[in-house]
C-alpha cells in the first residue's frame, strides 16, 4: 500500500490549513489510504520535510495549503531527486487563496475532490522549471507589474480569492506603470523594448484568475510567455478584464511565445519577481530560467472527471 505524507501548512489561507487538517484526516481515513500529517513552523520548513519523506521511503508527498507550500514541496522533492535520494509523486490539497499551481496541473481545488483524487492515485508528469541559482518553480514566474501586483495582495488580508488579486491589480494600476528598459532573451528570439511585465509560465494561470498564457501545457517541454510592452494607465486598465478572459493574445503590445530557456536582464532599478505567487527578487539585474521537462510526478483528476 502505498504511504502518503501530509505537509500540512497551517496558515495558508488565513488558518485554513490548520482547520483543513480533521477533514482531511477523516475523509483520507474513510478512503483506506495509509497516511500521517505533519504541520510546518517556519518558512522552508515544507522544503525540508518534503526532502525527509522522500528519504524516509514515502511514495506520495502531498501539500496542503495554497501555492506557496505547493512551491515549497516541489523544491524539496527536487532537491531530493537531484541528490540522488530517490523520488516520489506529489499531490496538493488546496486550502489557500490562488491555487494557481493546482489548476495548472489539472489538480481539483475542491478539497473533498482533492481528496478523492489522492484515493484514485491518477498521475501524470510535469515539467519543472528553475530559476538558476535560486529556486525551481511549477507554474510561473511573474516579473514587475505582476510581482508588485502580487507585493499588493499579501498585504490585503480581508479578502481572498480571485478577488484579492483583481483588488490588488487595481491598486497597482494607480501607482505603478513603470516599464523599465529591459532585454529578453528567449531561446533566439530577443526583444528589447521598456516592459511593464514579463510573464513566463509552466501552467497557464497567475492570481486565481487571470490567463496569462491561456494555451500553455505544463508538460510539452516548453514555457510559454507573456510580455507587455510600455502602456499607460488607461491602457493597463483595459487589459485587466482581457487578462482575466485570455483574449490579450494577438494584441497590440503583447508578446506571446514558448521558449525552453528565458533570460531577463534590466540595467535600470533592477527587477521586481515573484515565483509561484511568493517573492522571488525585489531589484535583480537578470534572472535565468530554464525548463526542465518530466521532473515531477503529481497526482491529479482523471481525464474523465475533467470533462
Amino acid at each position: 500500500m502505498a504511504k502518503y505524507k501530509i505537509i500540512a501548512n497551517p496558515v495558508a489561507g488565513r488558518g485554513a490549513g490548520d482547520r483543513a487538517v480533521p477533514r482531511v484526516e477523516r475523509i483520507l481515513s474513510g478512503y483506506g489510504l495509509d497516511f500521517d500529517i505533519v504541520r510546518t513552523e517556519r518558512p522552508w520548513h515544507a522544503t525540508d520535510l518534503a526532502q525527509e519523506a522522500v528519504a524516509a521511503g514515502y511514495d506520495v508527498v502531498v501539500a496542503l495549503g495554497g501555492d506557496g507550500t505547493s512551491n515549497e514541496v516541489l523544491n524539496g522533492l527536487m532537491r531530493a531527486r537531484l541528490a540522488g535520494m530517490g523520488t516520489c509523486a506529489m499531490g496538493v490539497l488546496c486550502v489557500g487563496t490562488g491555487n494557481d499551481f493546482a489548476y495548472g496541473a489539472g489538480i481539483p481545488t475542491n478539497l473533498d475532490a482533492g481528496c478523492q483524487a489522492l484515493a484514485q492515485g491518477h498521475t501524470r508528469w510535469m515539467d519543472v522549471g528553475r530559476v538558476v541559482g535560486m529556486r525551481y518553480f511549477g507554474n510561473g514566474i511573474g516579473i514587475g507589474f505582476d510581482a508588485v501586483v502580487n507585493l499588493q495582495a499579501v498585504r490585503m488580508t480581508r479578502v481572498r480569492g480571485f478577488l484579492r488579486y483583481f483588488l490588488a491589480a487595481l491598486r497597482t494600476l494607480l501607482f505603478y506603470y513603470h516599464a523599465p528598459l529591459t532585454t529578453i532573451q528567449a531561446d533566439e528570439q530577443t526583444i528589447v523594448q521598456p516592459t511593464l511585465m514579463t510573464s513566463v509560465m509552466n501552467g497557464r494561470r497567475m492570481g486565481g484568475g487571470f490567463l496569462m498564457t491561456p494555451h500553455a501545457a505544463p508538460d510539452d517541454g516548453f514555457f510559454d510567455f507573456c510580455i507587455a510592452a510600455k502602456m499607460n494607465q488607461l491602457q493597463m486598465l483595459s487589459f485587466v478584464p482581457r487578462f482575466m478572459r485570455g483574449t490579450q493574445v494577438g494584441k497590440r503590445r503583447i508578446t506571446m511565445g514558448r521558449a525552453r530557456r528565458v533570460v531577463v536582464t534590466c540595467e535600470e532599478n533592477g527587477l521586481v519577481a515573484h515565483a509561484d505567487g511568493e517573492t522571488l527578487c525585489l531589484d535583480a539585474h537578470r534572472l535565468e530560467l530554464e525548463l526542465l521537462p518530466r521532473q515531477i510526478e503529481v497526482i491529479c483528476q482523471p481525464p474523465e472527471a475533467a470533462e
